[in-house]
This record gives C-alpha cells, sequence and structure tokens, in this order.
C-alpha cells in the first residue's frame, strides 16, 4: 500500500472521495494479482502500474481512466480476465484495459506481425476512445525510464519502437513533453555514445552563451514592457538533444552550427498580444525572410497553435522566437489531454483535430487487410511534416510532406480521389504527381466514369489514397476476375455442348458449397484469377451437377478470346511480347489470371505437357488497345541518330514506352525500343519507316 499512499494524496487535490475510493479499490485488485511479479529492476510489479497512472494523474485525467491504468496488465499477465473487470468496475473500464492489453490468444508467424496485429488492436480500441493511448503512452513512458536493466538487444528493440510509434503519436496528439521525453530516452538506449557525447558537448558549449542569451533575453523584455506587454512572459527555449541530434544528422551541421541558433519563447495573455509581441521583436531585430510562420492562423494539424519567427540578432546570431498565449502554451504541451487538464477555450481545437485523424485511422482500417501494411501507412501519417494548401473556396487542408494532389484529392473525399483525371496548382494545370507545398491552392479536376490509376501508387504518400487506390483497383480486379472466370469455364463447356446457362442457380450453389466456396462469384473469381484451374473445376462440375434435359453431348472446340479489353486479368508475357495477329496460347498463373504468350515461346513448351494450366486462346477480330513489343535496330554511330529513330516511331503513329543503347563497337550500336503497337501491321509499319533511315544497318523483331 506504501506505493500508492502519494499517489491517493495527489488524486485527492482534483478528485472526489468517492471516486478516489473506487481508485483504491482498483489498486488493491491489482496489488493482489500481480502478488509475487517482479520487474526487470527487482521491485514488486505493482509499482509499475502505480507509476503509469501516476503519469496520467499529472494529467488531471478521470478516474475511470486512472482505475484502467492501474489494471492495465491484470487480462495480459494475471488469471483476471476482462468479465470479472466488468462485474466490478463496469464495461467503460473494462473496456480500456482491454484496449491497452496484447493479442495472447492468436499464434502469430512473426514478433512482426504480432506487433502490427497488436498496434492495431490498440489503434482501434483508440478511436472508440482516445484514454486507451494515453494509457498506453503512459505505460510506455514508465518502461521507457526503467529501460536501463534489460537486457541490450531488448533495451535497442523497445527504444527504436518507441522513436518510431510512440513519439510521433505523443506529437500527433500534441502532448509535448512526452514525445520530448520519448525521444530522449530512446535515443540514450539506441545510441548511447551518440548520446553520453552530445550531452556532454552541449553542457559545455552551454556555459559559453549565457552572457548572449541574457543579453538578447533583457532587450525583449525591457520592449515588451514599453509596449504595454507588462504581463508577457519570455525565456530562453532549450532544443532537447534528440532534437539536436536529427538536425545534424538529416541537415549534416556540427554541433557549433546548430547551437549557434538562439530559441526564445514569449507567452501573452491574449492573442492580439501575440501579434503586437511578434512587431516588437521584428522592430528590435531584423526578421529573415520566408522564415515566418502563423500558426494561430492556421493551426497545426494537432492542433498546435503559435507564431515563429527568425530574426537576426546581435553579432548576426540567428535567433528563433515562438509568441503564445498562455491556452496555447497548455495546449503545445499536452495537446489532447488538455481536455482533462485545463477548463480552456482552445482546447477544442485538438480535439477536432484529432478526432478527423482517428476518423481516417477507422477509414485506413477498413481497406487494409494486412496488419503490417496497416502500421506503415500509420507510420507515413505519423512521421511527416505537415503541408497546409488550401481548396478554391479557401477552405484549409493539412498533408504531410511529399503529398501529392492525388494525396489532396482523396483527403477531400474518396469519390474526388476516385474520380480524380487532373489537377491546377494556382490556377495552373500541373501533373498530378506533384509535391506539394503549404500555402498552393489545389483544384481537382473530375470526369464522370474516370477511376483510379495503378501508377498513382508510386507517389501517393497517404495511407487513405494507397489504400483507397488498392481498394479500387482489387474490386475492379474481382468484377474483371469473375467475368474472365465465367467465360474460361465456359470455353470448355462448350467442348460438351454445354454452358453454365444449362445450370440451375441451386444445382451451381451446391456444386460450390461442395468445393469449399461460400458464393458462385468467389469461384469465378478463383478461376478468373488463376488460383482454381478452369479444366479441374469444370470436371467437379460436371461429376456433381446434372445439365438441363435435352441437352446433347456432341464435342466441339472454341478457344477462348482475347478482346484487349480484359484489364487486370489478362497479362502478356515478357518473354514473348504478343500481339495482335500472333498465333497465341494461354497459361493459368495463380493470381494473374491468364498469361498470353506465342505459340513458339520458349516457355510454353512445358505448359502444354500439363494440360490444367495450358489454355486454347485466340485473338478476337477486332481487338482493341495497344501491345508493347521490342524492335532491336542496328545502327551505323552518328550525331542525331536516336533523335532519326524516335521520329520515325513518332511519324508511324507509335508511342515510345522504353529505350536501352548497347554500343556494340566504336562506329555501331544497338538500339533497342520498347515500342506500344495495335497489331502485327502496325509493327510492320513502323519497321518500314525506320528502314528508311539511313543509318539504320538491319533491323528485327526483339525477343
Amino acid at each position: 500500500m506504501f506505493a500508492f499512499t502519494d499517489l491517493r494524496d495527489e488524486l485527492a487535490l482534483y478528485l472526489p472521495p468517492e471516486q478516489v475510493e473506487e481508485i483504491t479499490h482498483a489498486y488493491l485488485l491489482a496489488e493482489k494479482a500481480h502478488e509475487g511479479q517482479k520487474r526487470y529492476t527487482g521491485e514488486p510489479y505493482i509499482s509499475h502500474p502505480v507509476e503509469v497512472a501516476r503519469i496520467l494523474a499529472g494529467l488531471h485525467m478521470d478516474y475511470q481512466c486512472i482505475m484502467a491504468a492501474m489494471l492495465h496488465d491484470v487480462i495480459e499477465d494475471t488469471a483476471i480476465d476482462k468479465s470479472a473487470i466488468v462485474a466490478r468496475f463496469g464495461e467503460k473500464v473494462a473496456e480500456l484495459v482491454d484496449g491497452v492489453s496484447k493479442l495472447k490468444q492468436i499464434k502469430f508467424e512473426s514478433r512482426e506481425q504480432a506487433q502490427a496485429e497488436n498496434f492495431r488492436k490498440m489503434m482501434l480500441a483508440m478511436a472508440q476512445d482516445i484514454r486507451v493511448i494515453l494509457i498506453k503512452l503512459a505505460d510506455r513512458l514508465h518502461n521507457m525510464r526503467t529501460l536501463a536493466c534489460l537486457p541490450a538487444p531488448k533495451r535497442r528493440r523497445i527504444a527504436l519502437e518507441t522513436l518510431e510509434i510512440y513519439a510521433p503519436i505523443a506529437h500527433r496528439l500534441g502532448i509535448n513533453h512526452m514525445r520530448v521525453e520519448f525521444e530522449d530516452l530512446g535515443f540514450a538506449s539506441l545510441y548511447p555514445l551518440r548520446y553520453r557525447v552530445l550531452k556532454e558537448s552541449v553542457k559545455r558549449a552551454r556555459g559559453n552563451r549565457k552572457a548572449l542569451i541574457h543579453t538578447i533575453e533583457s532587450e525583449i523584455k525591457k520592449r515588451l514592457n514599453e509596449a504595454g506587454l507588462v504581463q508577457g512572459t519570455i525565456w530562453g527555449r532549450e532544443k532537447h538533444l534528440y532534437s539536436l541530434y536529427k538536425k545534424m544528422h538529416q541537415k549534416r551541421l556540427s554541433l557549433s552550427e546548430v547551437m549557434d541558433v538562439y530559441a526564445f519563447r514569449i507567452v501573452v495573455d491574449k492573442m492580439s498580444d501575440a501579434y503586437l509581441a511578434l512587431g516588437v521583436v521584428h522592430s528590435i531585430y531584423r526578421p529573415i525572410a520566408r522564415r515566418f510562420k502563423d500558426y494561430i492562423a492556421i493551426p497545426k494539424a494537432n492542433g498546435y497553435q503559435s507564431l515563429h519567427t527568425t530574426l537576426i540578432g546581435p553579432h548576426g546570431v540567428p535567433i528563433e522566437v515562438q509568441i503564445r498565449t498562455q491556452e496555447m502554451e497548455h495546449l503545445a504541451e499536452n495537446g489532447i489531454a488538455a481536455h482533462w487538464l485545463y477548463k480552456t477555450t482552445e482546447k477544442e481545437t485538438s480535439q477536432v483535430h484529432t478526432k478527423e485523424w482517428l476518423k481516417d485511422l477507422l477509414e485506413l482500417q477498413k481497406h487494409t487487410g494486412n496488419p503490417i501494411e496497416f502500421i506503415e501507412n500509420v507510420k507515413v501519417d505519423l512521421f511527416s511534416e505537415a503541408v497546409y494548401v488550401f481548396t478554391p473556396k479557401g477552405t484549409i487542408f493539412s498533408l504531410p510532406q511529399g503529398a501529392t494532389p492525388v494525396d489532396f484529392a482523396y483527403m477531400v473525399h474518396t469519390d474526388i480521389g476516385n474520380a480524380c483525371v487532373g489537377c491546377k496548382i494556382d490556377r495552373r494545370l500541373a501533373p498530378l504527381s506533384t509535391r506539394l507545398r503549404s500555402g498552393q491552392t489545389i483544384e481537382v479536376i473530375t470526369a464522370t466514369g474516370a477511376h483510379p490509376n495503378p501508377a498513382w501508387l508510386t507517389f501517393a504518400v497517404t495511407g487513405k489514397a494507397r489504400n483507397n487506390i488498392r481498394h479500387w483497383l482489387k474490386s475492379q480486379q474481382s468484377a474483371e476476375s469473375q467475368a474472365l472466370g465465367k467465360r474460361l469455364l465456359n470455353s470448355i463447356l462448350v467442348e460438351t455442348n454445354q454452358s453454365l446457362d444449362n445450370f440451375s442457380t441451386k444445382s451451381l450453389e451446391d456444386a460450390v458449397k461442395d468445393m469449399g466456396l461460400r458464393t458462385v462469384e468467389e469461384l469465378y473469381e478463383d478461376v478468373g484469377l488463376g488460383k482454381r484451374m478452369a479444366p479441374l473445376v469444370v470436371k467437379r462440375l460436371l461429376a456433381s451437377i446434372q445439365a438441363v434435359d435435352g441437352v446433347e453431348s456432341k464435342r466441339q472446340t472454341k478457344p477462348l478470346t482475347i478482346k484487349g479489353t480484359e484489364g487486370l486479368v489478362v497479362t502478356y508475357a515478357k518473354c514473348c511480347y504478343p500481339i495482335p495477329g500472333d498465333l497465341i496460347v494461354g497459361s493459368l498463373a495463380q493470381g494473374q489470371g491468364v498469361v498470353i504468350h506465342k505459340e513458339r515461346c520458349h516457355k510454353i513448351a512445358r505448359l502444354k505437357k500439363i494440360s490444367h494450366e495450358y489454355i486454347n486462346v485466340a485473338w478476337e477480330d477486332k481487338v482493341v488497345g495497344e501491345f508493347q513489343v521490342p524492335v532491336v535496330v542496328d545502327v551505323v554511330n552518328g550525331r542525331g541518330v536516336l533523335a532519326s529513330l524516335a521520329n520515325a516511331i513518332a511519324d508511324s503513329n507509335a508511342n515510345i514506352i522504353n529505350v536501352h543503347v548497347d554500343e556494340r563497337d566504336g562506329s555501331h550500336n544497338t538500339v533497342k525500343f520498347i515500342v506500344s503497337v495495335r497489331n502485327r501491321s502496325h509493327l510492320a509499319r513502323i519497321m518500314r519507316r525506320l528502314r528508311m533511315v539511313n543509318e539504320v544497318t538491319r533491323i528485327t523483331r526483339g525477343k
């Protein structure tokens, strides 16, 4: 009980006696449940939940949150289950405890998968109740404070996880003091030597700076008083060690260069005073152009508000100044936790931004099946600094650094992202891959019937955009593979003069259930994607289904026709590059659907021996689309040869996909083009036009 006494006195300062009594009961249950358990430090285990509760009490969290902190390890590490907590302390406390507890009943293939799935569970619980993540942050903070007693490999793993996940989450929620402690403790455990060297160097450097800091501080204070801002406070702001390390590492700076920047914070009473104080400091020292940021008018994504400016101080040293109100200061340090710690009028900013982020998390989870993919997408959103852009009507959107108009379109609305065909940046047309900068106005151009382009995945950075693009592509692939699967089955059934239309819905559904599937559409999709071989499926169908009476069983052959519009479920082999007009065969490849090869392709000989992988296919009379094919051209070296070849291809109404030049000797080169053509006739026209270039000595269709 001794470990709890001080905490109980602290809780009594802001909670009513009956709630403190409930927390005491939670402590007694946790003490009994963890009896005999020890931490790595050798202390009784109960000291850990008490310290976690103490951290949360410092944020003035409500009594249910403090109770859940006391009990946060009992489900995971003791015989007490969730139902026992529900019976004694209620559903809310039990949900909080369960949200923080790891998944122990599921066996995972790897530590990474287990970590990702537990993280996803915690984030989804957090979306229901933000207190889940506050308990987890307090839990991780106390673990980091006692990390030194763990073995080195485990210590480094936990420190890296803290820097990658928990520090960014604390930052995203605006809880700055936790973020700073996470980063410094993580830095000390991950790079102990660098930490010690930097700490000693900073200690020495700060001693030489005191006089100048005092001079600047006195001058600003004097001028603030003259302007009537008597209540304003100012102090030198120290960068924490990890922040210094990151700046040195990323910008390749020496410590002396980083320490040359002097930082100050001014806290005033009212918002209007903040702008007045800005004018005062600008009148003392000259501001640096483009180094002013107004986060009061446009708050950061986590609700942070402040004025930032950089000035040229005495002896030419740079001075960074942050100016904010007292309430903004509380919010900057405590973020979402300011809702409990301070009754402020500005707390809503952080809450609104946090709710928006949680909503995005739920949407991200909905379209992400893989927990590792989910955690990686969350990391992207957590790590990136924000870019602030505007809609044409002046609405502000916050996006991660490196975001593109595609990310912006999906941020506005999923339907706008799906229908996006172009964009204007500051009223000028721009590529969708353009990296956005703060202050730009973005207008998305949409079109009816438009759809996401798979190439967007190469430059979209937000989890929301990437997952919606993938979701659409999967849906599209599903529809296309179902249609192809049906065509494949019908092309084989026609050999017995039958088709799927001959079978009743019930008989098909019964056969599908026998195969362990739920729906007929699922069967078609599996066949279309190559997960099930069409000939084998037909055999099973014929064995279990009675066709409609009167159907003849006369055999005939009919190849599967390729239209060129099958999309994602028909691919064209890169080993032989088939084009319309070539004799072709097909093979079934799992996850790719039908792969089309030229009949004489060296890879197809093996497949002809495996009847269930080999498909008889043919081009339809009118094939739509463009198809890639290599063209190899031997040329005599000369100025402008490559341009002449490219012009010849362009004059033939063809597009160059890729080009590679291989030097054969000093006077001859071999140029390999990958060009898009409509059919063999189009290819022949291109090759005739290339032969007309004087420097060409030989031209062949590549393999």
